[in-house]
């Protein structure tokens, strides 16, 4: 059970001296929670060790890419040969090639590129599409996170909203002018902006299930309308599968639904825990970008040897028995997180997209069944998470610190470290009963 923090409270000032916040991407700061964000050594199969020496079961798999758990010996394997050979040339690789093939294998693209950050893939698939249709307009909703590309920061989930950040400070009312920002799972939204909109929208942009606004899957086939309004109007469906990707199934959310986006972008997993992702979709759409056809997109570290390794042997080891141990997992941290919660009174509501879920902390055992949309994720009663995140963390468990970010799952949990969570979950559900409303 951790029981001092002195050596992260040390890097902590020390890297507030030298960077904003003192980490190099918001959510870590525990802003959200308060306190002092850890600072991990190492990882080993489902747990991670900070620099003090405190170790917890991770329930946060690095935003995802940690499928297989922390230091697997054949991913590490593969990187330490792909280190050994050199860590970039700035020329095509044949492991580029490889992982390519596994993307357009495991999903309905035709043809993928290959980046090296998820904001980097959405970024691109915007302005392909754009160039593509020669319209301008784009369509996403409010509560979906794709990055920190300026147009796509309207009303964005994950650590825009954590932070409570009021509107998209930096950027110009110029750049998001063409951005329509509109509530999800709403059908007649988007029907009503298509009539208004429609020859100038290039493209919807969505998370194929959203998982930073906390977990909130499409409704109602939501996803085959988007598709469907999209192919009836000229413009391209693009589904983020950042998130998503070779996560819920060995397809990601593809092979939950089976909608075929025009294009579409993936990360977390298939880098493996290192810095990749891509975009891809049908041939026709791909033919315009560049050096084939006229719509720019370069990368110096696109396809890079090392992480490419990491991400091909993460994939071939994500078989159908790796995934069933997931939703297997998932399930049955799920039922222990909502026994501990109803043995305490304390109102919540419980939401999954295969083995993702996250627990939203409702005012009332009377409020909704399910949360559909960014306004009910935004009615959470936020002190309630940060007190079970810390009695979580004092008893060994690393959540996301934040309300709205999704929990992850890796295959190498075991029953024990399923009793350690279930130890932990009894205090953390007594300190969120503590939190009055």
């Amino acid at each position: 059970m951790p029981d001092h923090t002195e050596q992260s409270a040390a890097l902590f000032d020390r890297a507030s001296a030298v960077t904003p916040g003192g980490v190099n991407s918001p959510v870590r700061a525990f802003r959200a929670v308060g306190g002092v964000p850890r600072f991990m050594a190492s990882g080993d199969r489902c747990h991670i060790t900070d620099v003090d020496g405190n170790r917890y079961l991770d329930l946060v798999c690095s935003w995802g890419p940690m499928l297989l758990g922390h230091a697997h010996p054949e991913v590490t394997a593969a990187v330490q040969a792909a280190v050994s050979r050199g860590t970039s040339y700035g020329t095509p690789t044949a492991t580029e090639v490889l992982l390519g093939e596994e993307i357009v294998a495991r999903t309905p693209v035709d043809k993928v590129r290959l980046v090296s950050s998820g904001t980097e893939a959405t970024m691109s698939a915007l302005r392909l599409a754009r160039g593509f249709t020669g319209r301008a307009k784009i369509v996403k909703f409010a509560g979906c996170y794709h990055g920190h590309v300026d147009a796509l920061l309207a009303q964005a989930g994950s650590g825009v909203i954590t932070l409570g950040i009021p509107g998209t400070p930096g950027v110009t009312a110029a750049t998001t002018a063409d951005t329509i920002v509109l509530p999800y799972n709403d059908q007649a939204a988007v029907t009503a902006a298509f009539a208004e909109h429609g020859d100038q929208i290039a493209a919807v942009i969505t998370e194929a299930s959203p998982g930073n606004m906390g977990v909130v899957p499409p409704r109602d086939d939501f996803n085959a309308f988007l598709a469907r309004t999209c192919r009836d109007n000229g413009a391209l469906f693009i589904s983020d599968e950042v998130m998503t990707g070779f996560r819920i199934t060995r397809s990601g959310w593809y092979g939950v639904d089976g909608v075929r986006p025009d294009l579409m972008t993936f990360g977390k997993v298939m880098g493996g825990g290192f810095p990749a992702a891509a975009f891809g979709g049908r041939a026709d759409v791909m033919a315009h970008l560049a050096p084939e056809g006229s719509v720019y997109q370069a990368g110096t570290l696109s396809g890079n040897p090392v992480a490419t390794a990491a991400g091909l042997t993460t994939l071939r080891l994500a078989t159908d028995e790796v995934y069933a141990r997931l939703d297997e997992t998932s399930a049955t941290i799920q039922r222990l997180v909502g026994t501990a919660l109803d043995k305490e009174g304390v109102p919540h509501v419980i939401q999954a997209a295969g083995n993702l879920f996250s627990v939203f902390f409702v005012e009332s055992s009377e409020g909704p069944a399910e949360i559909r949309d960014f306004a009910g994720a935004n009615a959470q009663v936020l002190p309630r998470f940060a007190a079970f995140f810390h009695a979580m963390l004092e008893a060994g468990v690393y959540l996301p610190p934040s309300a709205f970010e999704a929990w992850f799952v890796s295959a190498a949990i075991d029953d024990d470290a399923l009793a350690e969570l279930e130890s932990a979950l009894a205090l953390a559900a007594r300190a969120a009963a503590a939190i009055q409303h």
